[in-house]
């Protein structure tokens, strides 16, 4: 599979990803957003293109980590990479589809925006594209160290954020609004931050019933490590 680099994800900068302060006694919580201008251009585990790595656990390499966000646009019929030891979380954010056939079995076929599939990142799996090129999010765990939940909504809506270890929300379309009753962050004493599409929103430690992220087009991610 060949990919190109979308326009708006350029080369790592050296710009900084936004930093939250909150007020909180015994707070945990670090929200960060994570801007297009942070996000960096890896090469493909086969060799064969290039992705755009949103986020990757601290000291992870494109050989080992424990988790890592990335997009691909994929332009062509191909076999995925081998990653065994990983499940994978493929969501289409572009495109008229692809259909995935992982060791000549299961099948998944994406056709609509933000449809999604789960799969062993170990599987061959071989990717059918539907007509023409198409982008995906694409959300990796060691399966030996996280438990990954993920949800897609479509329509402008508010979503409640369950408790984790570390949450991530992107947006394809429209600003975002993060909310939070017992949060407030220190610069502008407001209890809600808000994104811009295609930024990526960090949370550790969400506890819950404590936050909530309204929009649309959105994926939100969930990891809890394994004891």
């Amino acid at each position: 599979m060949l990919q190109k680099h979308g326009d708006k994800l350029g080369k790592c900068q050296s710009q900084q990803a936004t930093t939250y302060k909150i007020k909180q006694l015994k707070a945990k919580n670090v929200i960060t957003i994570i801007s297009p201008e942070q996000f960096k251009t890896i090469p493909w585990k086969n060799g064969k293109g290039v992705t755009t790595e949103l986020a990757i656990s601290d000291g992870g390499t494109l050989e080992k980590f424990d988790w890592r966000l990335s997009i691909a646009n994929v332009v062509e019929n191909g076999v995925f990479s081998d990653f065994s030891g990983y499940l994978r979380n493929l969501v289409l954010i572009e495109g008229e589809g692809i259909e995935l056939e992982h060791d000549k079995e299961k099948r998944d076929k994406l056709s609509s925006i933000l449809s999604f599939a789960t799969f062993d990142g170990a599987c061959k799996t071989v990717g059918t594209l539907s007509n023409g090129p198409i982008k995906d999010l694409n959300i990796m765990a060691d399966v030996e160290k996280y438990k990954v939940r993920v949800g897609t909504y479509l329509l402008q809506q508010t979503v409640e954020l369950n408790e984790c270890d570390l949450c991530f929300v992107f947006a394809l379309s429209g600003k975002s609004q993060l909310s939070s009753i017992c949060l407030t962050v220190e610069s502008t004493n407001s209890k809600e931050i808000v994104f811009d599409e295609k930024n990526l929103l960090k949370i550790s430690s969400v506890k819950p019933e404590s936050m909530s992220v309204s929009g649309e087009q959105l994926i939100v991610i969930h990891l809890d490590k394994i004891d």
